[in-house]
């Protein structure tokens, strides 16, 4: 097993920080091999968006070729993290990473000429989608085999999702700085570059040595080893702590899919369109903000306290961002909405990540990010179908409306604020098997 880092003393004096994350043996080789792969996510939807719009000549070839592309990768998600937790990632990882970029190689030479064909692309789109590697869902386990002491594995996960969230953010900029140089289709090629070299990087770290089973082994007594041998499929289990942390994950999700379209409207409505950047930005700040908040944090509040309090938050400052009287107190309502967002999503990734037994914590992961990303898609659905017939602030109201109901369910679920040695798995509580 690689190095890990014992638990901190406490006292007044010991306040482990985001450096003693960082510092952990071999933990920043493998968090920036995972950050550098994990840049792709930012960098391909835009640019294979553009390459698809760009051969066929058509926005709604394009639209629907990308709306495949993430079904396909959210709704398989678990199944990829699922072969990762059963095998191993240097294992599943490196062919994983290879199919993607490959296909997505070769969306690019299909779509070197004008008038390519709509189905021949969507199908390949379709296909990368499906073998999207799990590097967050991968990393997030790598951060409980090297941070053992729960105050720095908080503090590794609300960095890791500050950073995430940047990543998204610098992707697009990083298409709009290669369109000139090396077209919508180079950009796809770099984005399948970055993933495949930070996939290979972070199976190359001693983290991600002892393939499955290594996590079992984790958390075996002294001197146990893992079961050798074609392991059984371990049953996700968690129960209402994992249904709790998917439930929280997926309505965070749905509010920011329809944040992003009210912003426009709003923005729009008042004659000011380009307000909705800063706006924008003033959710990721806030986020940025308030998930580092949440690691700096010696002794917050329980997980089961946690959880319903940054989703009601959310709620609340969604549906008062509809009461804005312009783009100024908009951009600060939305703002505090992004205080919440990254402790809401981080919290439910901890939840999900005590709840299971160590061998399905890559595949609850996968859980939690399913939810965030289907909840994101219903909401920009949902909300595209009712802007222009309905009052934005009632919009507003219909949007938080779901993170608000959340929380009473969250509050019923009180099981999940103690350690998971303490829990019996709920095999009929699986969301898989």
């Amino acid at each position: 097993m690689p190095s890990t880092v014992s638990a901190p003393p406490r006292g007044p004096s010991a306040r482990p920080g985001y450096r003693a994350v960082l510092g952990a043996p071999h933990a920043g080789r493998t968090f920036a091999a995972a950050l550098l792969g994990r840049l792709s996510y930012g960098v391909v939807p835009l640019a294979l968006l553009l390459t698809v719009r760009e051969a066929t000549g058509s926005y709604s070839a394009a639209g629907a070729a990308m709306a495949l592309f993430a079904l396909a990768s959210v709704l398989l998600s678990p199944v990829r993290a699922g072969l990762v937790d059963r095998h191993g990632p240097r294992r599943v990882l490196p062919p994983m990473a290879v199919l993607y970029g490959a296909l997505l190689l070769a969306v690019v030479v299909v779509t070197a000429r004008p008038g390519a064909a709509p189905a021949a692309v969507g199908t390949l789109v379709v296909a990368a989608g499906a073998c999207t590697p799990p590097l967050g869902p991968v990393m997030r386990t790598f951060w409980r085999r090297l941070l053992p002491d729960p105050v720095l594995l908080r503090r590794a996960f609300s960095l890791d999702g500050v950073a995430e969230e940047l990543l998204f953010v610098t992707g697009p900029l990083l298409v709009g700085l290669l369109l000139p140089v090396v077209g919508p289709g180079g950009a796809v090629a770099v984005g399948a570059g970055l993933l495949l070299a930070g996939a290979l990087l972070l199976v190359a770290s001693p983290v991600a040595a002892g393939g499955a089973g290594s996590e079992a082994g984790a958390d075996a007594p002294d001197g146990a080893a893992p079961p050798a041998g074609r392991r059984r499929r371990t049953p996700l289990g968690g129960g209402r702590a994992l249904r709790a942390a998917v439930l929280a994950s997926g309505v965070t999700g749905l509010a920011l899919g329809a944040l992003d379209l009210m912003v426009l409207a709003f923005a729009e409505d008042r004659g000011r369109p380009e307000a909705v950047g800063w706006i924008l930005a003033a959710l990721s700040a806030g986020s940025a903000v308030g998930g580092l908040g949440l690691g700096a944090l010696d002794r917050p509040v329980p997980n089961a306290v946690r959880l319903p309090l940054f989703t009601a938050g959310l709620g609340l400052a969604l549906a008062a961002a509809g009461l804005a009287p312009g783009p100024v107190l908009l951009g600060v309502a939305v703002g505090v909405a992004g205080f919440f967002v990254s402790p809401a999503l981080t919290t439910s990734y901890l939840v999900a990540d005590e709840a299971v037994a160590p061998e399905a914590r890559t595949r609850a992961g996968a859980w939690v990010n399913t939810a965030f990303n289907a909840g994101s898609a219903v909401g920009g659905a949902g909300v595209g179908l009712l802007v222009g017939h309905l009052p934005l602030p009632l919009c507003f109201a219909l949007a938080a409306a779901p993170a608000l109901a959340a929380v009473p369910v969250l509050l019923r679920m009180r099981d999940f604020g103690g350690s998971r040695s303490h829990r019996k798995a709920d095999p009929a509580g699986d969301l898989a098997a």
